[in-house]
């Protein structure tokens, strides 16, 4: 099996075993298949306009904000742009944190600060979409001073990580 997995790839052997279990439920249950496929095509066509902003966003900032184009905000000398560009990428950054490691790391490599990957990633704690659950519980006065010490503060992490 390893060396099938080296041969022909993980997601090669994933997607053969995806066509089998179709094939087998076309088969035997075509009712379940065509439920499990109207329920598919539902939900790829929900994501279809989200996952296109996303990918537009992407390569946008991609052809804008290249990795050579970061490198100087981001280093040791960066002034006040590579902490907006910490502060702002933290709170913009959604999904798994684990996915972002691999990024930091090649940022780290080509020179960039501890205290912006501090900052960084103490700045993901603050989270624009549940903004209006946290007010409907605590109030608007209770955000915001909240969040601005957050902001504030990962300043302060950010300073005492490069220290340390």
């Amino acid at each position: 099996m390893r060396k099938l997995k080296e041969r022909v790839g993980a997601g090669s052997i994933f997607l053969l075993l995806m066509v089998a279990v179709y094939v087998t439920l076309a088969i035997f249950d075509r009712l379940l298949l065509r439920e499990i496929l109207a329920v598919f095509g539902g939900l790829a066509i929900r994501l279809a306009p989200i996952l296109l902003v996303v990918f537009a966003i992407m390569f946008l900032s991609h052809l804008l904000l290249g990795q050579q184009s970061l490198v100087p905000l981001l280093d040791r000398g960066g002034g006040l742009g590579g902490w907006v560009f910490a502060v702002v990428g933290g709170i913009l950054s959604s999904g798994p944190i684990y996915m972002w490691y691999p990024l930091l790391s090649d940022f780290k490599e080509r020179g960039m600060s501890d205290r912006f990957i501090a900052a960084f990633l103490y700045n993901r704690a603050v989270k624009i979409p549940l903004m209006p659950m946290m007010v409907f519980y605590f109030g608007w006065s209770f955000t915001l001073v909240l969040s601005l010490y957050m902001i504030l503060l990962s300043g302060v992490n950010g300073v005492a990580v490069e220290r340390l």
